[in-house]
């Protein structure tokens, strides 16, 4: 059973996209073919490509934003999501709004299994350590949430 993840947060320009492509650089690395990323905006300007500060950094890292379009959070696309993991608490309560509660999280409470429970810094504007700092927090918890997935499946959907 392939399970459909969705990261959001306010543009989809920065945060978002790059937990997106962290979640299926890990994913290529471990061999998933059964866990599919996504990303959305609870303000997103549809079409818009990744910040510049998110496409440098990513390259960095060697995640390829460049074909990355914005797009904003829908009902549809909540409905049609397994997981819904939120940058911050105001993006949480949109997913909610929009159908998603029960299988929506913060990113950082559903890493750490409640143990932390805190937005993810927003890099928008900021200079490339401020993007760097951000990529290093979704990177941590990106492998934290694939490796969560993957024992609540071995173990038949139980909490793990």
């Amino acid at each position: 059973m392939t399970v459909r993840l969705l990261f959001v947060c306010t543009g989809n320009t920065c945060r978002s996209p790059l937990a997106e492509a962290i979640a299926r650089k890990v994913c290529v690395e471990r061999g998933l073919t059964d866990i599919e990323a996504s990303s959305a905006g609870t303000s997103a300007w549809d079409g818009a490509s990744a910040s510049d500060g998110a496409l440098l950094v990513g390259l960095e890292r060697g995640l390829d934003l460049n074909a990355h379009r914005a797009r904003q959070l829908t009902r549809d696309l909540v409905a049609g999501a397994d997981l819904v993991l939120a940058m911050g608490p105001h993006h949480l309560e949109r997913i909610e709004a929009l159908g998603g509660e029960g299988k929506s999280h913060l990113v950082t409470s559903y890493a750490s299994r409640g143990t932390v429970s805190r937005a993810v810094n927003d890099p928008m504007g900021g200079e490339l350590d401020v993007y760097r700092a951000t990529v290093d927090e979704l990177e941590r918890d990106v492998k934290q949430i694939v490796e969560r997935i993957v024992a609540e499946r071995d173990r038949g959907g139980r909490e793990a």
